[in-house]
């Protein structure tokens, strides 16, 4: 972390407050997005399924994701006028937390989503409510047990090079690598059995964070540039708005549901008729 009153060694004012505002942007389009899927799961009874609550699953990590980027984002642009992290210490460590849980929630979510899809093609049959509830439990209690290992001594939560978010920390080589790997272990057997997960999807989203944990564990990360690092963490921050398009925007029973939402006077009007 750069020290108080200094910006973190290799940016400058205007990029820092660039990556602040590029933060900004994909918290609210994640927000926004991710929120009208969860209102109208809320609203919609036709929405309220078991396929669709893997769905609303993912839209609630992703959710997540969206409020660490706009703590990012808001640290970003006081860091140009205070020069430092605003949180403290705990601030940080709760951040990266937060961040890392509802990553891998988005992470394993996408692969439950593509699992019940390969389910409803494979048996011609629908997911059944227990099905998906043990999903989406399974989900979310092992991506908060592999967040809490850091907290407790198992890896390291720490800044960012830009000093304004914090994530598992890959400095640390191998034992960062180690612990990830084990991490996405959890998600494997529902990524190694469907055939329609959105691979590209996670490769854009999550692949240059793979990549520099892999470096990280052969090669001292220190080499690359800090404007470099910092570029895994703003393209990840997109995930939340590319899920919302394709699980949400991408789906007619979805969209459905959210026009019903925006537009209660008019989705009443056509049940009438």
């Amino acid at each position: 972390m750069a020290e108080a009153g200094a910006l973190p060694t290799g940016f400058g004012e205007l990029e820092v407050l660039a990556v602040g505002v590029v933060l900004l942007v994909e918290a609210l389009s994640g927000l926004s997005l991710n929120s009208l899927t969860i209102f109208s799961f809320c609203k919609t009874p036709e929405l309220r399924t078991p396929c669709h609550l893997l769905v609303l699953s993912v839209a609630l990590a992703d959710s997540g994701i969206s409020l660490n980027a706009l703590v990012a984002a808001t640290s970003s642009l006081l860091r140009v006028s205070h020069r430092r992290w605003p949180y403290g210490s705990d601030g940080c460590q709760a951040h990266g937390f937060q961040g890392f849980v509802t990553s891998l929630a988005s992470i394993c979510g996408s692969a439950a989503i593509a699992w019940g899809r390969y389910h409803h093609y494979c048996t011609r049959s629908q997911l059944s409510w227990s099905t998906a509830i043990s999903l989406v439990l399974f989900v979310w209690l092992s991506s908060t047990f592999w967040s809490a290992l850091p907290l407790l001594g198992w890896g390291h939560y720490d800044y960012e090079p830009l000093g304004t978010c914090c994530t598992l920390d890959y400095s640390k080589g191998d034992r960062a690598a180690s612990h990830l790997e084990r991490a996405d272990a959890s998600c494997d057997a529902l990524f190694q059995v469907n055939t329609t997960l959105p691979v590209r999807t996670l490769l854009l989203g999550w692949g240059p964070y793979a990549l520099l944990y892999l470096y990280a564990a052969f090669a001292d990360v220190t080499s690359i540039s800090p404007k470099l690092q910092m570029v895994p963490a703003l393209v990840a921050k997109m995930v939340p708005t590319i899920d919302a398009i394709n699980y949400a925007l991408g789906s007619e029973t979805v969209r459905r549901g959210i026009w019903q939402c925006l537009s209660p006077q008019r989705s009443e009007r056509d049940r009438t008729q």
